[in-house]
Formats: structure tokens, sequence, C-alpha cells
């Protein structure tokens, strides 16, 4: 029973860094749309960002299966 809510766990947290990095993403590539001379700027901070997410939903994993 528990292990099935730490896979509950998981996927939600895989699914909400899914859904925040294709917004980064998105929201990099219409804004370098607009401003291409901004483009590495743009690009370090989706990467930045995009790391941040990352850590977050793997720790948010490690947490879910710790049970």
């Amino acid at each position: 029973m528990t292990l099935s809510l730490a896979a509950v766990g998981a996927g939600i947290a895989v699914l909400g860094a899914a859904w925040g990095i294709g917004r980064i993403g998105g929201s990099a590539m219409e804004a370098i749309a607009r401003q291409p001379e901004a483009a590495s700027r743009i690009q370090t901070a989706m990467i930045i960002s995009a790391a941040l997410i990352e850590g977050a939903a793997l720790f948010a994993i490690v947490v879910a299966l710790l049970d």
C-alpha cells in the first residue's frame, strides 16, 4: 500500500517538473523571438531555472520513495 502511494507521489513530482520545464522552455522561446539580441542571457536564465526545478523534483522523488 505505501509503495503505491510513494509511486504516486514520485509521479506527481515528475509531472510537476515536466510542466515547469515546459513552461520555462516555451516562455524562453517567446522571449528570444521578441528579443533575439538577448538570447544568451535568456538561455542562461532558462538553464539555471530548469536545473533548480530538476533539483527540487529529484528531492521530492527521493522523499516520496524513502517511505
